[in-house]
Protein backbone atom coordinates (compact mmCIF):
# COMPACT_ATOMS: atom_id res chain seq x y z
CA UNK A 1 0.00 0.00 0.00
CA UNK A 2 0.76 3.60 -0.85
CA UNK A 3 0.57 6.63 0.98
CA UNK A 4 -2.49 8.20 -0.25
CA UNK A 5 -4.92 11.13 0.73
CA UNK A 6 -8.66 11.20 1.57
CA UNK A 7 -11.18 13.46 0.47
CA UNK A 8 -14.27 13.41 2.65
CA UNK A 9 -17.20 15.68 1.89
CA UNK A 10 -20.70 16.55 3.37
CA UNK A 11 -23.42 19.67 3.19
CA UNK A 12 -22.28 22.46 5.08
CA UNK A 13 -22.23 21.84 8.43
CA UNK A 14 -23.64 18.18 8.40
CA UNK A 15 -22.55 16.24 11.36
CA UNK A 16 -21.51 13.39 9.19
CA UNK A 17 -18.40 15.09 8.56
CA UNK A 18 -17.41 15.02 11.90
CA UNK A 19 -18.60 11.36 12.31
CA UNK A 20 -16.54 10.12 8.88
CA UNK A 21 -13.66 12.25 10.47
CA UNK A 22 -13.58 9.98 13.85
CA UNK A 23 -14.71 6.60 11.74
CA UNK A 24 -11.58 7.00 10.03
CA UNK A 25 -9.18 7.87 12.79
CA UNK A 26 -10.24 4.95 14.31
CA UNK A 27 -8.84 3.15 10.81
CA UNK A 28 -5.71 4.54 11.17
CA UNK A 29 -6.08 8.03 9.36
CA UNK A 30 -4.72 11.54 10.00
CA UNK A 31 -6.10 14.97 9.79
CA UNK A 32 -4.55 17.05 7.06
CA UNK A 33 -6.11 20.12 6.56
CA UNK A 34 -9.47 21.66 5.55
CA UNK A 35 -11.08 22.10 2.16
CA UNK A 36 -13.79 24.34 3.53
CA UNK A 37 -14.76 24.42 6.97
CA UNK A 38 -17.92 21.94 7.81
CA UNK A 39 -17.78 20.83 4.24
CA UNK A 40 -14.60 19.14 3.37
CA UNK A 41 -11.51 17.96 4.52
CA UNK A 42 -8.20 15.72 3.57
CA UNK A 43 -6.43 12.81 5.78
CA UNK A 44 -3.69 10.77 5.25
CA UNK A 45 -2.93 7.32 5.64
CA UNK A 46 -3.18 3.99 3.59
CA UNK A 47 -5.60 2.88 1.14
CA UNK A 48 -8.23 0.22 2.43
CA UNK A 49 -11.11 1.24 -0.17
CA UNK A 50 -13.55 -1.60 1.47
CA UNK A 51 -12.73 -0.70 5.17
CA UNK A 52 -13.56 2.91 4.25
CA UNK A 53 -16.63 1.81 2.40
CA UNK A 54 -18.26 -0.22 5.09
CA UNK A 55 -17.29 2.71 7.48
CA UNK A 56 -19.17 5.53 5.92
CA UNK A 57 -22.10 3.20 4.54
CA UNK A 58 -24.68 4.76 6.47
CA UNK A 59 -23.75 8.26 7.16
CA UNK A 60 -24.37 11.07 4.50
CA UNK A 61 -20.42 11.74 3.44
CA UNK A 62 -19.00 11.60 -0.24
CA UNK A 63 -15.66 10.30 -0.10
CA UNK A 64 -12.87 10.05 -2.51
CA UNK A 65 -8.99 8.40 -2.53
CA UNK A 66 -6.45 9.86 -4.38
CA UNK A 67 -2.58 8.83 -4.78
CA UNK A 68 -1.07 11.64 -3.71
CA UNK A 69 1.44 11.55 -7.17
CA UNK A 70 -1.61 12.07 -9.21
CA UNK A 71 -1.72 14.16 -12.04
CA UNK A 72 -3.65 17.49 -12.26
CA UNK A 73 -6.61 16.99 -14.50
CA UNK A 74 -6.72 18.44 -17.68
CA UNK A 75 -10.13 17.59 -18.53
CA UNK A 76 -13.58 17.72 -17.75
CA UNK A 77 -16.11 14.83 -19.49
CA UNK A 78 -19.63 14.10 -18.46
CA UNK A 79 -22.53 12.99 -19.49
CA UNK A 80 -25.24 15.12 -19.82
CA UNK A 81 -29.29 13.24 -18.70
CA UNK A 82 -29.50 12.90 -14.91
CA UNK A 83 -25.72 13.90 -14.17
CA UNK A 84 -25.23 17.06 -15.63
CA UNK A 85 -28.94 18.21 -15.69
CA UNK A 86 -31.69 16.67 -13.47
CA UNK A 87 -33.55 14.81 -16.48
CA UNK A 88 -33.58 12.41 -19.51
CA UNK A 89 -34.39 14.55 -22.17
CA UNK A 90 -35.53 11.56 -24.15
CA UNK A 91 -38.07 10.46 -21.10
CA UNK A 92 -39.37 13.87 -20.98
CA UNK A 93 -39.63 14.42 -24.91
CA UNK A 94 -42.40 11.08 -24.84
CA UNK A 95 -43.83 11.95 -22.13
CA UNK A 96 -44.85 15.62 -23.87
CA UNK A 97 -46.09 13.70 -26.79
CA UNK A 98 -47.77 11.86 -24.51
CA UNK A 99 -46.58 8.03 -23.88
CA UNK A 100 -43.85 8.88 -20.86
CA UNK A 101 -44.30 6.10 -19.05
CA UNK A 102 -43.33 3.66 -21.75
CA UNK A 103 -40.39 5.37 -22.89
CA UNK A 104 -38.58 5.75 -18.99
CA UNK A 105 -39.38 1.86 -18.37
CA UNK A 106 -36.90 1.40 -21.02
CA UNK A 107 -34.79 4.48 -20.27
CA UNK A 108 -34.11 2.73 -17.03
CA UNK A 109 -33.16 -0.74 -17.99
CA UNK A 110 -30.89 0.84 -20.86
CA UNK A 111 -29.43 2.82 -18.03
CA UNK A 112 -29.16 -0.19 -15.62
CA UNK A 113 -27.10 -1.94 -18.31
CA UNK A 114 -30.35 -4.61 -19.00
CA UNK A 115 -30.67 -3.78 -22.70
CA UNK A 116 -28.74 -2.43 -25.51
CA UNK A 117 -28.61 1.09 -25.46
CA UNK A 118 -28.08 1.56 -29.32
CA UNK A 119 -31.61 -0.84 -29.88
CA UNK A 120 -33.08 1.12 -26.64
CA UNK A 121 -32.47 4.30 -28.04
CA UNK A 122 -33.64 3.82 -31.49
CA UNK A 123 -37.17 1.73 -30.15
CA UNK A 124 -37.75 4.93 -27.93
CA UNK A 125 -37.02 7.14 -30.77
CA UNK A 126 -39.49 5.62 -32.76
CA UNK A 127 -41.98 6.42 -30.87
CA UNK A 128 -41.95 10.02 -31.71
CA UNK A 129 -42.81 9.63 -35.40
CA UNK A 130 -44.56 12.02 -36.62
CA UNK A 131 -44.43 14.52 -33.75
CA UNK A 132 -44.13 17.97 -34.21
CA UNK A 133 -40.49 18.83 -34.05
CA UNK A 134 -41.51 21.64 -31.64
CA UNK A 135 -42.14 19.41 -29.04
CA UNK A 136 -37.92 19.84 -28.54
CA UNK A 137 -37.99 23.42 -27.87
CA UNK A 138 -40.56 23.10 -25.52
CA UNK A 139 -38.76 20.32 -23.67
CA UNK A 140 -35.48 22.48 -23.19
CA UNK A 141 -37.40 25.63 -22.04
CA UNK A 142 -40.13 24.19 -19.78
CA UNK A 143 -38.23 20.83 -18.24
CA UNK A 144 -34.68 20.76 -18.61
CA UNK A 145 -32.60 22.07 -15.09
CA UNK A 146 -29.10 21.84 -14.64
CA UNK A 147 -27.74 20.28 -11.17
CA UNK A 148 -26.47 22.14 -8.47
CA UNK A 149 -23.03 23.22 -8.86
CA UNK A 150 -22.50 22.33 -12.14
CA UNK A 151 -21.56 26.18 -13.35
CA UNK A 152 -19.28 26.41 -10.65
CA UNK A 153 -17.57 23.09 -11.47
CA UNK A 154 -16.82 24.01 -14.95
CA UNK A 155 -15.82 27.68 -14.62
CA UNK A 156 -13.32 26.40 -12.14
CA UNK A 157 -11.88 24.17 -14.39
CA UNK A 158 -11.66 26.12 -17.46
CA UNK A 159 -10.01 28.91 -14.79
CA UNK A 160 -7.02 25.87 -13.93
CA UNK A 161 -6.59 25.10 -17.52
CA UNK A 162 -9.01 22.27 -18.17
CA UNK A 163 -11.34 21.28 -21.28
CA UNK A 164 -14.76 20.81 -20.45
CA UNK A 165 -16.69 18.77 -23.00
CA UNK A 166 -19.97 17.40 -22.52
CA UNK A 167 -20.77 14.04 -24.28
CA UNK A 168 -24.12 12.14 -24.30
CA UNK A 169 -25.57 9.38 -25.91
CA UNK A 170 -28.88 11.68 -26.37
CA UNK A 171 -29.31 14.64 -29.12
CA UNK A 172 -27.17 17.33 -30.27
CA UNK A 173 -30.41 19.46 -29.77
CA UNK A 174 -30.15 19.72 -26.04
CA UNK A 175 -26.56 19.57 -25.83
CA UNK A 176 -25.47 22.12 -27.57
CA UNK A 177 -27.86 24.02 -25.28
CA UNK A 178 -27.27 22.43 -21.86
CA UNK A 179 -23.57 22.81 -22.92
CA UNK A 180 -23.80 26.68 -23.45
CA UNK A 181 -25.99 27.29 -20.36
CA UNK A 182 -23.98 25.12 -18.15
CA UNK A 183 -20.17 26.29 -19.51
CA UNK A 184 -19.04 23.44 -21.14
CA UNK A 185 -16.87 24.44 -24.18
CA UNK A 186 -17.46 20.95 -26.30
CA UNK A 187 -20.22 19.06 -26.66
CA UNK A 188 -21.44 15.70 -28.94
CA UNK A 189 -24.05 13.80 -29.42
CA UNK A 190 -26.86 12.23 -31.91
CA UNK A 191 -28.71 13.97 -34.18
CA UNK A 192 -32.24 13.15 -33.76
CA UNK A 193 -33.69 14.02 -37.61
CA UNK A 194 -36.85 15.91 -38.57
CA UNK A 195 -38.21 16.93 -41.91
CA UNK A 196 -40.81 19.56 -42.64
CA UNK A 197 -41.27 20.29 -39.27
CA UNK A 198 -41.75 16.43 -37.79
CA UNK A 199 -39.54 14.22 -36.09
CA UNK A 200 -38.91 11.64 -38.45
CA UNK A 201 -38.20 8.63 -35.93
CA UNK A 202 -34.75 8.17 -36.86
CA UNK A 203 -31.36 9.34 -35.44
CA UNK A 204 -28.50 9.60 -37.45
CA UNK A 205 -26.04 7.20 -37.85
CA UNK A 206 -24.23 5.74 -36.68
CA UNK A 207 -25.37 6.40 -32.86
CA UNK A 208 -23.16 7.30 -30.37
CA UNK A 209 -22.90 4.79 -27.09
CA UNK A 210 -21.16 4.06 -24.59
CA UNK A 211 -17.87 3.26 -26.78
CA UNK A 212 -18.57 6.63 -28.56
CA UNK A 213 -17.91 8.50 -24.77
CA UNK A 214 -15.06 6.70 -24.43
CA UNK A 215 -13.42 7.06 -27.87
CA UNK A 216 -13.98 10.88 -27.09
CA UNK A 217 -12.06 10.86 -24.22
CA UNK A 218 -9.19 9.55 -25.98
CA UNK A 219 -9.37 11.74 -28.75
CA UNK A 220 -9.66 15.36 -26.46
CA UNK A 221 -6.26 13.93 -24.75
CA UNK A 222 -4.94 13.03 -27.92
CA UNK A 223 -5.39 16.68 -28.88
CA UNK A 224 -4.48 18.61 -25.72
CA UNK A 225 -1.11 15.89 -25.54
CA UNK A 226 -2.43 14.36 -22.21
CA UNK A 227 -3.27 11.28 -20.43
CA UNK A 228 -6.64 9.78 -19.30
CA UNK A 229 -4.97 9.83 -16.11
CA UNK A 230 -5.56 13.69 -16.47
CA UNK A 231 -9.29 13.52 -16.89
CA UNK A 232 -12.16 13.60 -14.42
CA UNK A 233 -15.17 11.99 -16.22
CA UNK A 234 -18.65 11.62 -14.48
CA UNK A 235 -21.82 9.87 -15.33
CA UNK A 236 -24.37 8.22 -14.11
CA UNK A 237 -25.70 4.67 -16.42
CA UNK A 238 -24.61 1.94 -17.71
CA UNK A 239 -23.42 3.62 -20.92
CA UNK A 240 -20.61 5.46 -19.07
CA UNK A 241 -18.75 2.71 -17.71
CA UNK A 242 -16.01 2.27 -20.79
CA UNK A 243 -15.61 6.49 -20.10
CA UNK A 244 -15.50 6.20 -16.32
CA UNK A 245 -13.08 3.03 -16.35
CA UNK A 246 -10.66 5.01 -18.92
CA UNK A 247 -10.33 8.30 -16.61
CA UNK A 248 -7.48 8.83 -14.42
CA UNK A 249 -10.66 9.90 -11.51
CA UNK A 250 -14.03 8.37 -12.86
CA UNK A 251 -16.99 10.13 -10.27
CA UNK A 252 -20.60 8.18 -10.49
CA UNK A 253 -23.22 11.05 -9.81
CA UNK A 254 -26.49 9.37 -7.75
CA UNK A 255 -25.76 6.48 -10.11
CA UNK A 256 -27.01 3.29 -11.36
CA UNK A 257 -25.40 0.64 -9.48
CA UNK A 258 -23.61 -0.65 -12.52
CA UNK A 259 -21.67 2.41 -12.51
CA UNK A 260 -20.90 3.15 -9.13
CA UNK A 261 -19.10 -0.66 -8.91
CA UNK A 262 -16.81 0.54 -11.88
CA UNK A 263 -16.32 4.44 -10.43
CA UNK A 264 -13.65 5.28 -7.90
CA UNK A 265 -15.53 7.57 -6.37
CA UNK A 266 -19.03 8.32 -6.16
CA UNK A 267 -21.25 11.82 -5.40
CA UNK A 268 -23.92 10.44 -3.68
CA UNK A 269 -25.27 13.48 -0.69
CA UNK A 270 -23.76 16.35 -2.14
CA UNK A 271 -23.56 18.71 -5.46
CA UNK A 272 -21.17 18.30 -8.91
CA UNK A 273 -19.10 20.81 -6.78
CA UNK A 274 -17.82 18.12 -4.77
CA UNK A 275 -15.80 16.86 -7.87
CA UNK A 276 -13.72 19.72 -7.04
CA UNK A 277 -12.78 19.03 -3.82
CA UNK A 278 -12.27 15.37 -4.56
CA UNK A 279 -9.37 16.98 -6.49
CA UNK A 280 -7.94 18.88 -3.25
CA UNK A 281 -8.95 22.28 -4.18
CA UNK A 282 -10.53 24.30 -1.28
CA UNK A 283 -13.81 26.49 -1.36
CA UNK A 284 -11.93 29.80 -1.88
CA UNK A 285 -10.59 28.38 -5.03
CA UNK A 286 -14.10 27.91 -7.09
CA UNK A 287 -15.03 30.13 -9.34
CA UNK A 288 -18.72 31.55 -9.37
CA UNK A 289 -21.45 31.24 -7.76
CA UNK A 290 -23.68 27.70 -7.43
CA UNK A 291 -26.65 29.24 -9.07
CA UNK A 292 -29.89 26.82 -10.84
Amino acid sequence: MTATTLILVSRPDDPALGEARTRAEALGWKHMSSLSPGEALTMRGMAEHDQLAEAFEDIAVDWCLRDESALRIRLLICDMDSTIIGEECLDELADLAGFGDEVRAITAAAMAGDLDFEEALRTRVRLLKGKPSTLLRECFEERIHLNKGVRVLTRTMRAKGATTALVSGGFTYFTSRVAQLAGFTEHQANELLEEDGLLTGEVASPVLGRDAKAEALVRYCDAQNITPEQVLAIGDGANDIAMIKAAGLGVAYHAKPILAEAADAQIRHTDLTTALFFQGFRRREFTGASSR
